[in-house]
C-alpha cells in the first residue's frame, strides 16, 4: 500500500505518533510518503520505504501570512498524482484535514481517487477547534474524511459534544515503540542528579499553562517536605520563566533542574522515580505511556484521556485537576516504600505493553482496507 502521512514535524505528540506510524508501516512494507513544512523530529534515521517531501512555502509581499494550507493542498495534489498513493492519512483536523479535503476534489476533477483519513489528537478539537470561527471548517473536515480516528474515547465524546458530527468516529489510541526504552539505567547520570539516593520526580511537557508547570512545583514542594527527593524539569515553553521564578521564590533552585528539551527522553525516565502530570486537560496522556514504558509510574490529575491510561491504584493514581494535596499523598505513599514502588514499576511496564506499537499498527491497516475497499469504483 503506499500511504501518505501529513503531520506536523514538531516534538509534540501527534507528530511522534504520526512519525512512529510511518516508520512501523514502512517496516511492514508500506510505501510512506511524509509530507510536511520540514522533516519530523523522530524522522532522523534512513529507513526503507520511507520518502519525504517538502511543503515549499512561497512568500509574497502581497500576503502577511503565507497561505500553508494552500501550498500544503498544492503539494498533496502533486505526490498523490505523481507517487499515486492510495491513503493520505492526516493528523490534526486543522489544517490538515481541510487541505486533504480539498486536494482530494482536485484529484477526483482529474480521475484519480485517494481515500483519506483524518486522526483527531486533541488540541485541534478541544482548544482550536472550539473557536466559532474554526468549529465549521472542523465539523466539514471531519465530516468529509473516508475515516475519522481519534486516540482516546474522551476525545471521541468530546467531538460529538462540540461539532456537528454525522459521522462514525474510530477509537485507535496512541502507541510507543517498547524496543526504544529498553535499555540499561544511566547509574553515573542518577548519582550526578541524586547523589544521596533521593527519590527522582519528573515532569516533561511543552511548558503551556494547560499543562500545569506550576502544579508541579507545588506538589514536589509537598513530597520534598516529607521525603529526600530532587525534581527534573524536561521541556521548555511560554510557563518556563513562571516556574523558574516559582523555584526561587519557593527556595528549591537547589532540588530542581530545568533540562530544556531532550531527545533522549527514555535515558531521563529510565532513572525517574515518579512522574507528576497534573494536567488541566490531556486527550489522551502520552508522557505518561512513555513513563510507564520506563517502569515509571504516573500520578495525574484525572482529566481528559487520561483515565483510560493511567489505571488508579495500579499503574499510578488519578486525582481531579487541582487537588494538589491529594497528588502530594499519592507521590508520597508510592516513593516512601521501595516494595511499593517496585509493585507500580511492574504495573506501569505490563500497561505500556499493551499499547505497543505492534498491537496498535494492524488496527490502522484494517482502517485503511476498509476506507479502500469502501471506496466507489
Amino acid at each position: 500500500m503506499n500511504i501518505g502521512i501529513v503531520c506536523y514535524p514538531t516534538y509534540g505528540g501527534s507528530g511522534v505518533v504520526a512519525t512512529e506510524l510511518g516508520k512501523g508501516l514502512a517496516a511492514r512494507g508500506h510505501k510512506v510518503h511524509f509530507i510536511s513544512y520540514t522533516q519530523p523530529a523522530r524522522l532522523d534515521i534512513f529507513m526503507e520505504n520511507i520518502f519525504y517531501h517538502e511543503v515549499a512555502m512561497v512568500h509574497y509581499p502581497l500576503f502577511e501570512h503565507s497561505p500553508y494550507v494552500l501550498a500544503l493542498t498544492g503539494k498533496l495534489v502533486d505526490v498523490v498524482k505523481y507517487e499515486k498513493l492510495d491513503v493520505l492519512h492526516v493528523h490534526y483536523a486543522i489544517p490538515h484535514a481541510t487541505a486533504a479535503n480539498l486536494a482530494q476534489q482536485i484529484l477526483a476533477s482529474q480521475g484519480i481517487r485517494v481515500a483519506v483519513v483524518t486522526t483527531l489528537h486533541g488540541t485541534d478539537v478541544t482548544l482550536v477547534g472550539k473557536d466559532p470561527t474554526y468549529e465549521p471548517v472542523v465539523s466539514f473536515a471531519i465530516n468529509q474524511s473516508d475515516a475519522v480516528t481519534a486516540v482516546s474515547e474522551f476525545l471521541k465524546a468530546d467531538t460529538y459534544k462540540h461539532f456537528h458530527v454525522n459521522r462514525e468516529i474510530e477509537v485507535i489510541p496512541n502507541f510507543i515503540d517498547l524496543n526504544r526504552f529498553f535499555h540499561k539505567s544511566k547509574s553515573h547520570f542518577k548519582m550526578a542528579i541524586a547523589p544521596n539516593g533521593e527519590r527522582i520526580v519528573t515532569h516533561v511537557s511543552n511548558f503551556r499553562k494547560v499543562k500545569r508547570v506550576d502544579h508541579v512545583i507545588e506538589i514536589f514542594k509537598g513530597i520534598q517536605e516529607r521525603l529526600p527527593a530532587k525534581l527534573l524539569l524536561v521541556g521548555d515553553g511560554p510557563e518556563r520563566q513562571k516556574a523558574e521564578q516559582q523555584c526561587r521564590e519557593l527556595g528549591l533552585c537547589d532540588e530542581i533542574r530545568f533540562l530544556g528539551k531532550q531527545e533522549a527522553i527514555e535515558e531521563i525516565l529510565s532513572i525517574s522515580d515518579l512522574f507528576l502530570m497534573p494536567s488541566e486537560t490531556e486527550s489522551f496522556g502520552l508522557a505518561a505511556l512513555e513513563a510507564f514504558a520506563c517502569q515509571v509510574p504516573v500520578v495525574s490529575s484525572n482529566a481528559g484521556g487520561l483515565p483510560e491510561v493511567n489505571l488508579h491504584g495500579e499503574t499510578g493514581y488519578l486525582a481531579n485537576f487541582g487537588d494538589i494535596q491529594a497528588m502530594i499523598d499519592y507521590s508520597v505513599e508510592i516513593l516512601g516504600s521501595d516494595d511499593r514502588l517496585a509493585f507500580f514499576r511492574k504495573n506501569a511496564l505490563q500497561q505500556a505493553k499493551q499499547f505497543e506499537l505492534h498491537n496498535i499498527l494492524p488496527l490502522y491497516e484494517a482502517l485503511y482496507e476498509r476506507t479502500l475497499a469502501s471506496q466507489p469504483a
